[in-house]
Order: C-alpha cells, then sequence, then structure tokens
C-alpha cells in the first residue's frame, strides 16, 4: 500500500493540525471541525461540484485515521459522509445541493434506521410514511441515532409499504432536523452522549422529500455498505494506532523493578503482537480502499465486512491490552486509556455488530 505525494502530504497536515487542537474531551467541537471544512479535508471524499476535492476513498480514509490518532472532536463527521454519499447516488439536484454542500461547509448529516426492535434486523423496522396530501406523514420511533442532536439533516428510513418481503417497501427520505413533529432526546451511554431516540409524530414532509426511489430504501442502503464499513474500520484504525502509541509512551517511562517495564519480555511481547495487528488492518482498510476507488459502483460484502470485522475487534483488544499493561493508570480518567476503552467496545457493535460481519463473510462462500 503506498500513498502518493499529496496523500502523504495531507496525512502530515491533519496530523499536524490535530497535535495542536485535537484532543478535546468532547465528541464534537463545531469550531474546529468547521475550520477542517474550510481547509477542505471534510469534503475530501466529495464531489468538486458541491463543494468538495473529488477525492476518493482512500483520501477519506487517510483523514479518518489522522483524525482518530489525533483525538480530534470531529464525531459529527462519519456519519455526515455516510448520508452524503448516499445523496449523492440517489438524491435530486436540489438534495444535493442541499446536503453535500452543507456537509462540506461543516454541516452535520445524521441517519434514522434502527428502531427498538430492528437493529441487525433492519427490514423489521415499523416506524411508517404515509401519504397524505399530496406529501408524506411519519410516524414511529428510531434510536441509537448518531449525531442526531446536532444535525442539520437526517436521512430517515421508514415503511411505505408492507406488501412483498420484509425489505421491500423501505424508503430514505429527507428530514430537516428542525421540523415540526420530530423529538429528538439524548441517551447516555458509557462513550457519552451522541446517540439518540427519534420520536416522529405527524410530522409532515414534502412530496419532494423522498431521496431516491420509493421502496427502494433497502437496495439504496446496501450500496452504501462499502463506504460504510471502511469509515468505520479507518476511525479505529486510528484509535488503535493512539492506544498503542499511549502505551508505548507508558512503558518506556514507567518503572519498576529498577528499569522500564518495557523492557520486560512479557510486555515487550505483547506490544509486538500488537504493532503487527495494526499493521495487519492498516494494509487491509487501504487495500478495501483502493478496490472502491477503482470501481465505486462495485459491492465488496466480504472485503468490507472483513475491514470492519478486523479492525473494530483489533482496535478493542490493543485499548483492554492497553489498560492492562498500564495498571491502575490505565484505569485512571486523568489518562486517554480508558476514553479509548470506552470508544473501541462498543466500535464492534454499531455499524453491523462482529457477529453479523462474520455472517456475512460466510454467506459470501455459499455458507
Amino acid at each position: 500500500m503506498r500513498l502518493t505525494p499529496e496523500q502523504n502530504e495531507f496525512a502530515a497536515s491533519v496530523a499536524e493540525l490535530c497535535r495542536r487542537e485535537g484532543g478535546a474531551r468532547e465528541a464534537h467541537d463545531d469550531v474546529l471541525y468547521r475550520k477542517m471544512a474550510a481547509l477542505g479535508w471534510i469534503g475530501a471524499g466529495l464531489p468538486a461540484e458541491f463543494g468538495g476535492a473529488d477525492g476518493g476513498m482512500v483520501d477519506i480514509c487517510v483523514f479518518l485515521e489522522q483524525t482518530a490518532r489525533g483525538m480530534a472532536p470531529i464525531g459529527g463527521f462519519t456519519t455526515s459522509i455516510i448520508v452524503a454519499e448516499a445523496y449523492r447516488r440517489f438524491g435530486s439536484p436540489e438534495q444535493k445541493k442541499l446536503v453535500i454542500g452543507g456537509v462540506a461547509e461543516g454541516e452535520v448529516a445524521s441517519i434514522a434506521m434502527s428502531e427498538p426492535e430492528a437493529g441487525s434486523d433492519v427490514g423489521a423496522l415499523t416506524c411508517r410514511a404515509e401519504r397524505r396530501d399530496g406529501g408524506w406523514v411519519i410516524n414511529g420511533q428510531k434510536t441509537w441515532c448518531s449525531n442526531a442532536h446536532i444535525a442539520n439533516t437526517i436521512l430517515l428510513v421508514a415503511r411505505t409499504s408492507s406488501e412483498g418481503g420484509k425489505h421491500d417497501g423501505l424508503t430514505m427520505f429527507h428530514v430537516p432536523a428542525d421540523s415540526a413533529g420530530l423529538t429528538i432526546k439524548g441517551i447516555e451511554t458509557l462513550g457519552g452522549s451522541d446517540v439518540n431516540d427519534l420520536y416522529f409524530t405527524d410530522c409532515v414532509l414534502p412530496a419532494d422529500a423522498v431521496v431516491g426511489k420509493v421502496g427502494e430504501g433497502w437496495r439504496q442502503l446496501m450500496a452504501g455498505l462499502n463506504l460504510e464499513r471502511l469509515i468505520l474500520a479507518a476511525g479505529m484504525l486510528g484509535t488503535a494506532q493512539r492506544a498503542f502509541d499511549d502505551t508505548l509512551a507508558y512503558v518506556r517511562e514507567r518503572r519498576q523493578f529498577g528499569k522500564p517495564i518495557g523492557t520486560f519480555q512479557a510486555i515487550r511481547h505483547r506490544l509486538a503482537d500488537l504493532a503487527t495487528e495494526i499493521e495487519c488492518c492498516r494494509l487491509l482498510v487501504y487495500r478495501v480502499a483502493e478496490l472502491v476507488d477503482e470501481d465505486p459502483e462495485r459491492l465488496l460484502p466480504r472485503e468490507a465486512s472483513m475491514a470492519k470485522l478486523k479492525v473494530t475487534e483489533t482496535a478493542k483488544k490493543v485499548a483492554l491490552e492497553g489498560m492492562q499493561m498500564m495498571g491502575g493508570y490505565g484505569h485512571a480518567m486523568e489518562f486517554d486509556m480508558q476514553r479509548h476503552v470506552r470508544a473501541t467496545l462498543v466500535s464492534t457493535v454499531y455499524g453491523g455488530t462482529s457477529e453479523i460481519q462474520r455472517d456475512i463473510i460466510g454467506k459470501t462462500y455459499g455458507l
């Protein structure tokens, strides 16, 4: 895997800004995020006609790895780029200009898909959109909606028909976050307050709120899975590297029995194994990103699921091993390791659990 000189320069610039301004405790700093947008970084993978840089998946992965490693508080990026890609593929010209252009300028977008009884089984969702008076009326609940509380736009997946199979009759809708009839309520989690419940009560949308085609929501979702899984993998790659960096710095300085604990074979071998696993993850992420850039329309269910599975499970292992090697300090709030642990634990759950990724990979082998 070789980055171009321009991509290496991009990575260095992002890393330097993160060294100066990263490490904040909040999940999303709007001032820093818009500064990155003004530099053209948020739109690195977006079309130039809407303010982006016409970059590709490799550029997005470079940005995500470096910002996660630098602990930049830009939590709104992941959902925003996923939503922007959906609008790029399926949105009307007006929707593209509004949403993709807004994301490139630093606005946040969220996606509302999961429900209390429909997580991994997306086809079981029941939030309904009914035609009424020339428009649509939405009723139902969504949950685990990342960044909805700071979003300008919410991409809603709702049921418009009960006919056919469970994956038929789903439709995507453009929902302004300040729409009447929409209530957003935060969910407190181990990792903070960046996910939300959404309650739709007779929320009225115009006829042109449909993104793509009525009843094609499931197929449209599937078209974006390469991007979603790679984005999550690239971010966790950066987090894994940061957890490793913090552990390495600690074991070089921490002395017991008259010498740095990093000189003990048990610690040295642990770090050697973790470094090897992280490098394997990096090669996998960027190889799949290259495949996406070669043919953006090609679906890569096996490769994208492998990347998401491998990197998130490795990141979790690195953080937990880091906490163990740091002893009590790994558990202390004054150190970042506890933060890495909280971030990585949930990474094997959101965006498709590790079990779902394994199931997808298995099915690609005819199992």
